[in-house]
């Protein structure tokens, strides 16, 4: 099936999008993009991502080229032209494409490009990794230090992820001056004597959406948090551990560097909240 595609206000299909090789998302990485889950057709956290989104083009001085009633018109749209009923949808708005390749911002008439596409994911909220947990390992993280920005400057956690492929695990967290930051393309948490350790909020992390409602809900629960940074050791002789993230949810962590978190089973605490931010997500989605 050829999807159809939203790109700069059209809808068309997606061998007929076309961007310029100018544009300096592909030039630079001067962009920023979100990933907005679906489930029974609607979208889940949606405001959240929207309102990161544009603290995001803030932080890099980027116009937003689309209001954020019109943009979850252009979602639901995607969602039904495309007969989504679990899956994603990728958004990115990069800088645009000025006339030649310059490291100096174009002037401010030029037009940002956003691009949004759909992915099909059947079955994504009842994963069976998730019933398995998955094993991580741990690397230096080399990222560049405004992480809290949600830009599509990937690169190293796509060569993490493959660090932790060739090393027969699911994943890696990343460590920074001793302490985990989070994973490639998550927040991560332990559990020790029943309160929930993750990372506080700064430069150094991505300010997750999933992570904000998983907290609200924990409290709401009367689950113990503290917001802290923990080291590899201290994850290793937790009771469980886990992540978050958009297209994961809540997904327990079994493994870290070849040593068994706990039981090396899902614990108690990430079950619950798995249950709890997908009850609770699915009763306020648009």
């Amino acid at each position: 099936m050829i999807r159809t595609v939203y790109l700069n206000g059209t809808y068309l299909p997606e061998n007929e999008a076309k961007v310029s090789i100018f544009d300096r998302g592909f030039l630079f990485a001067d962009g920023v993009y979100e990933v907005t889950s679906v489930l029974g057709g609607k979208l889940i956290d949606f405001q959240g991502h929207a309102l990161r989104l544009a603290r995001s083009l803030s932080e890099l001085g980027m116009r937003n080229p689309i209001e954020t009633a019109d943009l979850l018109e252009v979602h639901r749209e995607l969602v039904r032209v495309n007969d989504i009923d679990e899956g994603l949808i990728y958004l990115q708005i990069t800088r645009g494409a000025a006339a030649d390749r310059d490291f100096a911002y174009p002037s401010e008439d030029t037009l940002p490009t956003i691009v949004l596409f759909t992915q099909n994911k059947p079955g994504l909220a009842d994963s069976p990794v998730a019933k398995v947990g998955i094993k991580v390992i741990s690397i230096a993280d080399q990222r560049w230090g405004r992480r809290d920005i949600k830009t599509v400057q990937l690169l190293y956690p796509s060569m993490g992820k493959m660090m932790a492929k060739a090393a027969g695990c699911d994943d890696a967290w990343m460590v920074e001056d001793g302490a985990v930051t989070e994973g490639t393309s998550n927040n991560a948490y332990i559990v020790k004597d029943g309160k929930i350790i993750t990372r506080h909020l700064s430069n150094d992390i991505l300010h997750g959406i999933t992570r904000a409602a998983v907290l609200r809900f924990a409290r709401e629960a009367q689950m113990e948090v503290e917001e802290r940074a923990f080291t590899v050791a201290e994850a290793q002789n937790a009771d469980e551990a886990f992540f978050t993230s958009a297209s994961a949810f809540v997904m327990p962590v079994v493994e870290l560097d070849g040593q068994a978190i706990g039981a090396g089973i899902p614990g108690p605490v990430a079950i619950r909240l798995r249950e709890i931010y997908l009850d609770e997500s699915r009763k306020i989605a648009i």
